[in-house]
């Protein structure tokens, strides 16, 4: 029984090396070329080496699997010295020894190195789809602002302590987290609106807009407004923005206090579904084409960064000072204070009041109630400046249009929040 155990062990892995192998291989024997300049490898070599993988780790020698690997990688070594076409490449080599190695990691998890071969010959699929993409649709100003972020979240992060300062006051590991949510967003908002750019798309283009900025947004559109645009878009695409407003309050909750999500979530939804039906019925029957003025513009000038690193490091100290303000008024006047920092951080930023009310605790405290009529509270007040803001850029009319959608889904949220 155990002997036939291990052949058909010893079979399931040799099977999976085959099929892992012929993958690879059909899509290099595609691209493998006729005559004297083809390719090192095809559809047999690809299944070989990963069959010689695979038998080799079954064998059960680590010297032996070394041997053949080392063998492998110079046979891609010679194949590359030796090849006379104008533009060598090393991706066929590297692609060889990896199905070597697959057979190898076959004799120890099917389901990994079937995942790896899976995805191997998927980036093998996609060169010209990745090399169109580097080339010609990425930007300098991207790939720095890449770089940038994978060095914050690689090399910073991991440095920065987590840990209480000043009698729990900050918390540096918070503060870095918020920048790097900030970032996230930014850089999100901005592929969404190179995406959007060929599109033309009004609507989507103010959501988008809104992760940055949705009180920025109402007023750019309200000074579009004042420009000559109509009303009656230009509000919905205000409102629209507003969907950003609910989602970044459940993003900051996730990253100062992840309890509260299961508190936030469901009132932030009905908040959006709100802002989203009613700016949507606001823009809906506008054309969407080059005749539409300022939908027709670019969304956003060539070689744009993906974020602005000053303004979000701003908005981080801005996110803790506030923070740290409501925590002291607190401690001074109990909720009362609480509740009149909230109120005054609101009036420049809901986002910073969110995070500094639930920052003060997590929702099974005593003081969750408090912060609950805080956050609506503040809310509301947020509302209030928002279409304050609509009526100094756009005037009344654009005022008229733009707060009813403001303040319907600012209600849902608040609404939602004290049935919870």
């Amino acid at each position: 029984m155990q002997e036939g155990g291990d052949f058909s062990t010893a079979m399931a892995v040799l099977a999976s090396a085959l099929g892992c192998g012929l993958l690879m291989g059909i899509e290099r024997e595609r691209r493998k070329g006729d005559g004297p300049f083809r390719a090192l490898a095809g559809v047999r070599s690809f299944a070989l080496a990963s069959l010689s993988g695979a038998a080799a780790a079954l064998i059960g020698s680590m010297a032996l699997v070394a041997v053949v690997g080392v063998f492998i990688a110079a046979l891609a070594v010679t194949a590359y010295a030796r090849d006379d076409s104008g533009d060598p490449g090393v991706t066929t080599e590297i692609a060889l020894l990896l199905a070597y190695l697959i057979g190898v990691l076959c004799a120890r998890d099917q389901l990994v190195a079937a995942a790896l071969a899976v995805a191997a010959t998927g980036l093998l699929a996609a060169r010209d789809s990745l090399h169109q993409f580097a080339r010609d649709w990425l930007q300098p100003g991207e790939v720095r602002s890449g770089l940038i972020l994978a060095a914050l979240f690689l090399l910073v992060a991991p440095l920065v302590p987590d840990a209480p300062l000043w009698q729990g006051l900050f918390n540096p590991w918070v503060v870095m987290r918020l920048l790097l949510v900030l970032l996230v967003i930014q850089s999100l908002a901005h592929i969404g609106r190179r995406l959007l750019q060929a599109r033309q798309a009004m609507a989507l283009s103010a959501l988008a807009s809104g992760f940055v900025s949705s009180t920025a947004t109402i007023a750019s559109l309200g000074m579009e407004v004042r420009e000559g645009a109509a009303v009656r878009p230009q509000a919905g695409a205000a409102v629209l923005s507003c969907v950003a407003t609910m989602a970044q309050i459940v993003v900051v909750a996730a990253a100062v206090q992840p309890l509260w999500l299961a508190r936030l979530w469901l009132p932030a939804l009905a908040g959006g579904l709100v802002a989203g039906a009613w700016g949507w019925w606001r823009v809906r029957g506008v054309p969407a084409g080059p005749e539409d003025g300022a939908a027709a513009r670019p969304l956003l000038p060539p070689d744009t960064a993906m974020f602005k690193l000053r303004d979000a490091a701003l908005i981080a100290a801005l996110l803790t000072a506030v923070q740290v303000g409501v925590h002291l008024l607190t401690r001074w006047q109990g909720d009362a204070g609480m509740l009149a920092g909230a109120l005054l951080a609101a009036l420049a930023d809901v986002h910073a009041a969110a995070a500094a009310l639930l920052a003060q605790a997590g929702p099974a405290s005593p003081s969750a109630p408090a912060i609950g009529q805080a956050l609506g509270a503040a809310l509301l007040v947020h509302a209030g400046s928002k279409s304050a803001v609509a009526l100094a850029s756009g005037g009344w009319r654009y005022a008229l249009a733009v707060a009813p959608g403001v303040l319907a889904h600012t209600l849902a949220f608040v609404g939602m929040l004290a049935l919870q």
